[in-house]
């Protein structure tokens, strides 16, 4: 065999095992998210929204922290512009916070539709910013994706009612995760995935305390900060969102976002919604439809057709 053919050999079997690592990490990803609903509803139980949002971020960064101190990973911040790092934090940031003002004033059905849609809003920055563009046969495949979840949600909603207000927050908030992942992807060279998510599990730390803090003042119930750690079932629940479904699931999301094209490596995200209702059938006994088996098979497919088409790119 000669030489070149050889090499092109060895360049084809590492392009297909990192194909295999990324989209690995993608599948785990969605599995993570999926199941985070679990610890949300059993931290919500014992503890308001902000608490849990606050020690969400106090284990995601407590864990981001330990291998650094311990020299596990090494940060090298030096020369490089720390606005477009900041930039990524702060729309992954406001993504959570406007997600939670939305959920005040509109359901968790719009919710769900509102960000079924946000592949298409990431489709479209990428783009415009990235010069990222989509074939026929991919917008074929994110529409499908996209159109399965948000039936899911309508055919699963008892009752409809649209808050303007709510739905203009959530909006909002689907933008910032689509910004998020538009950010991701323009500073991947410069920024490695774990840099990306210190910062993003640091300023959550300093912005949810901090609004703990300014809140326990005004309401008088500061003194109660520690309360919610006297549940055994609320520390594990905050240990998993804040490690896996916070820390972890940001990394393999920045992984993720290095090496896929944006609207790839964020339809992933329509899985997790997947998931979710399956995990809640089998583990809590909820209701499981045929429309929720029929949607979530078509949510596959269309993950699934659009991560296979043009793969000849090499985006790996």
């Amino acid at each position: 065999m000669k030489k070149n053919e050889m090499s092109e050999l060895e360049s084809n079997r590492i392009y297909e095992e990192s194909k295999l690592k990324v989209y690995g990490s993608a599948v785990l990803f969605s599995f993570i998210i999926g199941f985070s609903f679990l610890g949300i509803k059993t931290c919500l139980a014992v503890a308001t929204p902000l608490e849990t949002l606050v020690y969400r971020y106090n284990f995601a960064f407590l864990g981001a922290l330990i291998p650094v101190f311990s020299g596990f990973i090494k940060i090298n911040l030096q020369g490089k512009k720390k606005g477009q790092l900041i930039i990524t934090a702060g729309f992954y940031i406001s993504f959570i916070i406007l997600q939670t003002i939305g959920l005040v004033f509109a359901t968790s059905i719009e919710s769900g539709i509102i960000f079924a849609m946000v592949p298409i809003l990431v489709k479209i920055m990428a783009g415009f910013f990235l010069k990222e563009h989509t074939n026929w046969k991919q917008n074929i495949f994110i529409f499908i994706s996209v159109a399965a979840v948000i039936t899911m949600f309508i055919l699963g909603a008892t009752d409809i009612t649209v808050n303007f207000i709510g739905l203009i927050i959530l909006f909002i908030s689907s933008l910032c995760t689509a910004f998020s992942s538009i950010m991701m992807r323009y500073v991947r060279r410069t920024y490695t995935p774990f840099e990306i998510t210190l910062f993003i599990t640091g300023g959550g730390f300093i912005v949810f305390n901090l609004a703990t803090i300014l809140t326990g003042m005004k309401n008088g119930t500061l003194g109660s900060y520690f309360e919610p750690l006297t549940h055994i079932s609320f520390i594990i629940a905050a240990a998993y969102l804040g490690i896996m479904a916070t820390l972890i699931s940001a990394i393999l999301n920045a992984y993720i976002l290095a090496h896929l094209q944006a609207v790839k490596g964020t339809i992933f995200g329509n899985l997790s919604t997947a998931i979710t209702i399956v995990a809640g059938a089998i583990i809590l006994g909820e209701p499981l439809q045929l429309y929720h088996i029929i949607c979530t098979i078509v949510i596959i497919i269309g993950v699934v057709g659009l991560s296979v088409t043009s793969e000849k790119q090499k985006e790996v």
